[in-house]
């Protein structure tokens, strides 16, 4: 029996095909893709670009960098729960490889984006294409085999019926709760304008079931055998809480058990920041609050997260002698960290599934009553910070308190990287799950203003405010473009410092006396460090630049301007950019944690020497947990 097919090029397919995937989860069905970011070049415009013109019901947005769509994209996965995204085109070569640092973000941070790389003639025949890569030992390669240790997927369609089994493949991957991340099909450009006659139901609607795994029935008992001979327990909420839409859970959780909370980056927002039990941030960027308990913990419990170094503080952070860890992960091999007690499973399921097991447990009432003493201790600290109005120039805490305070209770504030991270993990009072919205598995410059307008796109009812300081604006500011042009206002908030503020501030902490982190003119042929004060600043506009970019600028000289711009920037109807400087030098203190940051063994310069000391004393706490 003949299957009926329609002939179709394999980029007019790829684009048929995706449009009739959808995700289910708990009965809710939606499409997965949203649409495609792209910029056309030889290598897509005639393939994938075709194929977008007819099929206008596929929306398509120009874009002004490919890394900034794959952040965009990214962004847009994160706020949904990772249950919707987008596709990216690009042509080959260039317009391809700077793809790559978004790629490598949105599989850091477990965010289905699929990426379309046009890519060299299959054929061969005319080779060297333009922006080709030759290589001596091979014709069987090109730069989009770059994408492969970044990509959860890599596949390339030499020949168009490829597409058949591949554009499978890459579902199976992008819909996976363990496995999802950056996908990659290469394109080569001479293949996406072939036709083949294909089967008609590949094109029928496809809905993909995102499954609540449930983790082995004996380990969650051993689990809560654990947990009930645990004498100070502590929970470790990671970006899994939320993907799963498990924080009403964790809440009950907590209540009922008693067992006090820290936030990783991805995690904040799990519980709300007023919670008697959340002690807040935990680790490098973490809380005094989130950090004592932590050093005394007997058993974490950690959900959804993947103990980077920051959250472990360079694994120093847990110094009880006999600590174990019941991990919660839907990813085996983050389940399986610490020498773990694994629980494979489902954020939400398990939490439910445990706290069965649990019925009638609480934590000593002592212990309890101490990390509600710390939640207070610590609020009063924020309100301390909060409250500093630092001459001339205003501290970046009293500005992160500003916008928390004056931002739209159901808005988000996004962020990425430079020292805004650390500060706002620590400072900033999350009110609801979506409402702080950091990429730090990557922590990647640039993301910024990209990432908020993905997370416009996906819920264009919530105030974006884009936390951004001078250094990552200029690494990619030109997605206010894209904002301006689709009508999706963003808040930005644009912190001058003269520098890479929080690479100065770790160059001081290492000896190195901020070296090379001034934005300044030459000094005798050398770059000024941070003991320098006096120094010829660059004469540069990053005002006039966002006004050349088409937002609206407001720009302040001080705390009570800026507290007047952003409620002026409420009322805006398009992309408005509030401008100010602020102090590089006053920073929020670290409370009682690390990093580990290797220090020169041998110097010329005392400075370093110190820090040296300094850094083989902590070094030296650092634990095998076994």
């Amino acid at each position: 029996m003949s299957q009926e097919t329609v002939r179709l090029t394999m980029a007019q397919a790829v684009i048929r095909f995706l449009k009739n995937q959808y995700v289910e989860r708990d009965g809710v069905e939606q499409p997965f893709f949203a649409g495609c970011f792209g910029i056309f070049g030889h290598g897509n415009v005639a393939g994938i670009g075709e194929a977008l013109q007819e099929n206008p019901d596929f929306r398509y947005y120009q874009t002004r960098n490919e890394q900034a769509m794959v952040h965009t994209a990214a962004a847009y996965a994160k706020m949904k729960n990772r249950l919707q995204t987008f596709c990216c085109t690009s042509s080959i070569g260039p317009g391809a490889t700077n793809m790559i640092t978004g790629a490598a973000g949105a599989t850091i941070n477990r965010l289905p984006v699929l990426l379309l790389p046009g890519d060299i003639f299959a054929r061969r025949n005319v080779a060297p294409v333009l922006q080709q890569l030759e290589w001596e030992h091979s014709q069987d390669i090109s730069v989009n085999d770059a994408f492969k240790p970044v990509s959860r997927y890599w596949d390339r369609f030499n020949r168009p019926d490829q597409a058949i089994t591949g554009l499978m493949e890459a579902m199976r991957v992008l819909t996976s709760p363990a496995d999802t991340g950056a996908v990659t099909l290469s394109l080569p450009q001479d293949v996406q304008a072939e036709a083949f006659d294909y089967p008609v139901a590949l094109f029928r609607k496809r809905v993909w079931h995102i499954p609540r795994n449930r983790p082995d029935a004996a380990a969650l008992k051993e689990a809560a055998a654990w947990i009930r001979s645990a004498r100070k327990p502590l929970i470790v909420a990671g970006g899994g809480v939320i993907y799963s839409e498990a924080t009403e859970v964790l809440r009950t959780f907590v209540e009922r058990t008693g067992i006090p909370v820290g936030e990783t980056q991805a995690g904040k927002g799990s519980l709300r920041y007023d919670h008697p039990l959340n002690l807040g941030a935990i680790g490098v960027t973490g809380t005094f609050a989130a950090n004592r308990v932590a050093k005394e913990a007997d058993l974490v419990i950690g959900i959804g997260t993947r103990y980077s170094d920051f959250t472990t503080a360079s694994k120093t952070q847990f110094q009880h002698p006999d600590v174990r860890f019941v991990n919660i992960n839907v990813a085996e091999f983050d389940a399986y960290k610490h020498a773990a007690l694994p629980l494979v499973g489902d954020a939400r399921v398990t939490l439910e599934e445990l706290l069965e097991l649990l019925e009638g447990y609480q934590v000593d009432e002592a212990y309890r009553a101490q990390a509600q003493r710390l939640h207070e201790e610590w609020e009063a600290e924020v309100d301390r910070i909060y409250a500093i109005r630092h001459q001339p120039l205003p501290s970046q805490g009293e500005l992160i308190g500003a916008v928390n305070e004056l931002s739209d209770p159901d808005g988000v504030m996004v962020c990425a990287a430079g020292s805004l991270p650390g500060d706002l993990h620590k400072l900033w009072r999350a009110r609801h799950p979506k409402n702080y919205h950091l990429e730090y598995g990557y922590s990647c410059m640039g993301y910024e203003i990209a990432g908020g307008l993905g997370i416009k796109m996906a819920d264009p009812s919530r105030e974006v405010y884009v936390m951004v300081g001078d250094g990552s604006y200029l690494m990619l500011a030109n997605e206010i473009i894209t904002s301006v042009q689709e009508g999706y206002k963003l808040i930005i908030v644009l912190l001058d410092n003269q520098g890479f503020k929080s690479i100065g501030a770790l160059s001081r902490s290492i000896g190195s006396q901020g070296f090379g982190t001034r934005y300044a003119f030459p000094k005798e042929g050398r770059l000024p460090g941070d003991e320098e004060q006096a120094v010829e600043p660059l004469p540069v506009d990053l005002a006039m630049n966002a006004r050349s970019l088409g937002a609206n600028v407001i720009e302040c000289q001080g705390y009570d301007d800026f507290v007047a711009a952003l409620q002026a920037a409420k009322e805006a109807d398009k992309t408005t950019v509030i401008y100010i400087q602020n102090d590089r030098y006053v920073s929020v203190p670290g409370y009682e944690s690390w990093w580990d940051v290797p220090v020169a063994e041998v110097s010329q310069l005392d400075s370093v020497r110190a820090a040296r000391e300094e850094w083989e004393e902590m070094r030296a706490k650092e634990r095998y947990f076994l």
